[in-house]
């Protein structure tokens, strides 16, 4: 285990991962994303860091991905030289990280999952909905779980609903679907 990683100059990580549990007995774990494109940021390969907290100090150990795939709401990830459940039992609840540089180029109007998580979510009259917390990935679209105290608000990121992105600002501007916010009438 390393204090930083080791790629000729301190890199700056960034979180791609929560693991949540083990999944079998050959080493494999159960991860929540935290990243877009996780067929590119998991491919074979790719090395990552495990965020272990101490008593003292944070360290990080390098792993390098031997295999990943699509599980339910997650991600499958196996690591190269962990092969039985034994050996990554400890890692729940641990956050992997990559280098901030290791991402793919944007496109106008993309965006990375931190730089929408945090922002503050308004309507087109300027009312306050809550803070993107979560993006859920269940097909056709992304879908951004915004917390307004303990209530959670579903939005679809659509053309039609999301109107404008404010990363610098933290400041998201929509215009919700008939119906959207009823509850929070």
């Amino acid at each position: 285990m390393t204090d930083q990683p080791q790629t000729g100059q301190a890199a700056t990580l960034v979180r791609v991962a929560q693991v949540v549990n083990t999944h079998g007995v050959r080493g494999e774990v159960r991860v929540r994303l935290l990243t877009d494109f996780p067929e590119v940021r998991f491919a074979p390969g790719k090395q990552l860091y495990l965020e272990m907290k101490g008593a003292q100090r944070t360290a990080f150990r390098p792993l390098t991905v031997e295999r990943s795939r699509p599980h339910k709401k997650g991600w499958l990830l196996k690591f190269a030289d962990y092969d039985s459940i034994n050996e990554v039992e400890g890692w729940k609840g641990a956050i992997l990280k990559a280098p901030e540089g290791d991402e793919l180029p944007l496109a106008e109007g993309e965006y990375l999952f931190r730089d929408i998580i945090g922002c503050q979510v308004f309507t087109l009259d300027d009312r306050h909905l809550g803070e993107v917390r979560e993006i859920l990935r269940p097909g056709a679209n992304d879908v951004w779980v915004i917390r307004s105290g303990k209530k959670e608000i579903l939005i679809p990121y659509i053309e039609d609903v999301v109107k404008q992105i404010d990363v610098p600002n933290r400041r998201i501007v929509i215009d919700p679907l008939p119906g959207l916010l009823e509850d929070e009438e």
